[in-house]
């Protein structure tokens, strides 16, 4: 347990942030998963993209993993489209 004052603000600061990121990270999963599971609809894709922009923004995730799971889901939507 830390004694000095800035110490101890910072490991509040950091489980709040762990906590944020936890709900902000699972979030993000069931959304991955809902729209692999459902690769025809376009509103469930594009909600699953937007909260992959704003991980990356957030540096919940690195950008390249978001680039390459809307890659993902922009090529199973093509193949549902396709047949």
């Amino acid at each position: 347990m830390p004694n000095i004052a800035s110490a101890k603000k910072n490991m509040r600061k950091s489980r709040a942030a762990a906590v944020r990121n936890r709900a902000q990270r699972s979030a993000l999963r069931t959304a991955l998963k809902k729209a692999r599971n459902e690769s025809g609809s376009t509103e469930v894709t594009t909600f699953a993209v937007s909260l992959l922009d704003r991980a990356a923004r957030k540096g919940l995730i690195h950008r390249n993993k978001a680039a390459r799971h809307k890659r993902q889901l922009a090529k199973a939507a093509a193949a549902a489209a396709q047949g």
